[in-house]
């Protein structure tokens, strides 16, 4: 058995140089670039907005939508612009709340190979194409003055919780971040109380502060102009240059 053992056949793998993939970082590097450029150059003249999360899976006959809707019209009536993804579903919805009552429609479209079309309520000049996830987060992040977390899938909840984190780490402002639909979310936040922070202590007891939970339209328009009710937080929510950032 031993001497079989011996005279196993060996794989070679063939490594690829560094030095192969060189030039294709360094376009990589411009494209990143230029992205970052057109965001801040463009979204620093819409004003204040608040960025919607959700589902490109929501149909317009599903009731998340119809309430994302009224979210964002709502939102415009306030004099907020609304931040989507640029998508289907939630972000459609989104949009077409904003563009429907003449309010200021933004959508951050991403480069993927199923279910992302830019959907037809964004304004013509607000219609932005990325190709890079951590590009478009910063730019739903740094233009946005509240957070409206609808029920969606793995891309909602990455958004979600990124967000949470930057709050938490001090790296970028404390804003409002609203969860809507106690029903959806409920199990989550549940999880989060007895496991996350009284089973493993990984949290503290003052981050679930970090968000809310509502179930109507108006509940999430009247967090956001509380919280900024004083117009001292409607500004960029940080700053690259003061080392503030990710």
């Amino acid at each position: 058995m031993a001497e079989n053992q011996n005279h196993l056949p060996t794989t070679k793998f063939q490594k690829r140089h560094w030095h192969e993939i060189k030039a294709e970082n360094s376009w990589t590097m411009f494209k990143v670039i230029s992205e970052f450029v057109d965001g801040f150059e463009r979204l620093n003249n819409y004003g204040p907005c608040v960025s919607i999360f959700g589902s490109a899976r929501t149909k317009p006959d599903q009731p998340h939508y119809k309430m994302a809707t009224e979210i964002a019209r709502l939102l415009t009536d306030e004099g907020w612009g609304v931040i989507t993804g640029g998508g289907p579903g939630i972000m459609e919805a989104g949009n077409k709340g904003a563009s429907l009552n003449n309010g200021t429609s933004i959508g951050l479209n991403i480069h993927l190979p199923f279910e992302q079309n830019h959907n037809p309520f964004i304004d013509s000049d607000k219609n932005f194409e990325y190709n890079y996830f951590f590009v478009r987060k910063v730019m739903f992040v740094k233009y946005a003055q509240a957070f409206v977390i609808m029920p969606g899938g793995f891309g909602t909840m990455d958004e979600m919780f990124e967000v949470l984190t930057l709050i938490q780490t001090d790296t970028i402002d404390e804003v409002p971040v609203i969860l809507f639909d106690s029903s959806y979310w409920g199990g989550l936040i549940d999880w989060i109380k007895s496991t996350m922070l009284g089973k493993a202590n990984n949290i503290k007891a003052k981050d679930l502060d970090l968000f809310s939970v509502v179930d109507t339209a108006e509940e999430v328009v009247s967090i956001i102009r509380t919280f900024h009710q004083d117009g001292e937080h409607t500004k960029p929510n940080y700053d690259l240059d003061s080392g503030r950032g990710y």
